[in-house]
């Protein structure tokens, strides 16, 4: 029996530091983005955000994952499959399924996660199965004046060749205003 543990971090292992001018662009609104190859076709992305609530607030809202669809517009279906606990936190299996519009053609994934959660403190998305040939995702919250600093890393690699740069765009232009939305929707 192997028991799942917070391991193989995408994100930095650390709580991240920023300087003085990434503290102040964080606290007035804005969203700090790093974008990577990942892959020859996949990418990978960095997203980290303030949110003017705190941790518990965000905590508590962020794993009830049905609500996800609220958070990101292309999201159309996230459903937890199965609840469980184990050593180092408590384990959930999700099925999601996303439709994106593109020139010419819609294209529609589904996915699979093994999500483990250490409370209050990061969440870990790794795929069992889906629409990819490897996704991976970390959800990190850290305190931060009177809020709290999330911040979002996903890597992957679509089942369909399209080159890194033109993954590496995507995630650019729509993780922002897809953490934009995700905030708008825990502070109201």
């Amino acid at each position: 029996m192997t028991v799942p543990s917070v391991s193989d971090s995408i994100a930095p292992a650390k709580d991240v530091v920023w300087d003085k001018k990434q503290q102040i662009a964080l606290l007035s609104g804005e969203i700090l983005l790093e974008t990577r190859s990942h892959s020859a076709w996949g990418g990978a992305c960095t997203a980290s955000m303030y949110l003017p609530c705190k941790r518990s607030q965000a905590w508590q809202q962020l794993t009830d994952y049905p609500r996800w669809v609220q958070y990101f517009p292309d999201l159309i279906r996230s459903e937890v499959l199965h609840r469980g606990d184990n050593l180092t936190g408590k384990s959930k299996r999700l099925y999601q399924i996303a439709r994106k519009a593109f020139l010419m053609f819609t294209a529609e994934v589904e996915i699979y996660l093994k999500v483990i959660e250490v409370v209050q403190q990061q969440i870990q998305f790794r795929m069992e199965k889906g629409s990819f040939i490897d996704f991976a995702a970390d959800l990190k919250l850290q305190d931060c004046s009177n809020g709290t600093i999330l911040t979002y890393s996903v890597q992957a690699t679509p089942n369909i060749p399209v080159p890194s740069i033109f993954i590496q765009q995507a995630m650019h232009l729509d993780l922002p205003a897809n953490m934009r939305k995700m905030r708008q929707v825990l502070c109201s």
